[in-house]
């Protein structure tokens, strides 16, 4: 049987942005922490030779939310997300051709040559390579930011923004320094039928 993984509680509980802090298993948008010209939150795009929209993507407009996702912590059954809390994070809903909507990383050899995020498994990117994972979460700027941990533990990127111009940013390995500055919104206290899509099709 697996050892149970340790939660550190010695970093300080992740906060929504109504100062409650964020729990497994509920529904959060991931917004950018300075709301206006630089987007707004997370969709899912067709991207390279994909049919398939499983390429993670900022939308270039602020007046939409994009999809709600929610935290899972991989071995444990705490229900605190504490900074540096090990965690998977998975959409909501999925497009009915990918199986799984959780995240993972992926090379793009056709686009960008970038490490990119993403949903699904290799057959949803035949000609990337694959990483599997987990995020953490950690204080930065005005907010906080997301970082990719490789499946050993041995090393964790920050994650940014990279405009490659397929209608929003995605969201890429990038310099610690270029995060991408987000917040969570609790969905049940931000709701607005003119911002939330329903479908991710």
């Amino acid at each position: 049987m697996a050892a149970e993984q340790v939660v550190d509680t010695s970093d300080q509980q992740v906060l929504d942005t109504n100062g409650n802090p964020i729990f497994p298993g509920r529904e959060y948008y991931i917004l950018p922490a300075i709301r206006g010209p630089p987007g707004g939150g997370l969709k899912l795009g067709k991207t390279g030779n994909s049919k398939c929209p499983v390429t993670i993507l900022q939308d270039y407009s602020e007046t939409h939310t994009g999809f709600p996702v929610k935290f899972t912590i991989p071995g444990t059954s705490t229900l605190e997300i504490y900074e540096d809390t090990p965690l998977e994070i998975e959409f909501i809903k999925k497009p009915e051709c990918v199986e799984s909507s959780k995240w993972i990383v992926f090379i793009d050899y056709v686009k960008t040559l970038k490490a990119c995020v993403g949903i699904g498994s290799q057959k949803d990117h035949p000609q990337g390579l694959i990483f599997h994972g987990t995020f953490k979460i950690e204080k930065y700027g005005f907010g906080y930011k997301l970082l990719f941990c490789t499946t050993d533990y041995s090393a964790c990127d920050t994650i940014g923004t990279y405009d490659n111009y397929e209608g929003g940013k995605r969201l890429t390995i990038t310099a610690r320094d270029h995060a991408f500055d987000i917040e969570f919104v609790d969905s049940s206290s931000f709701y607005n039928n003119n911002n939330v899509t329903k479908s991710v099709v």
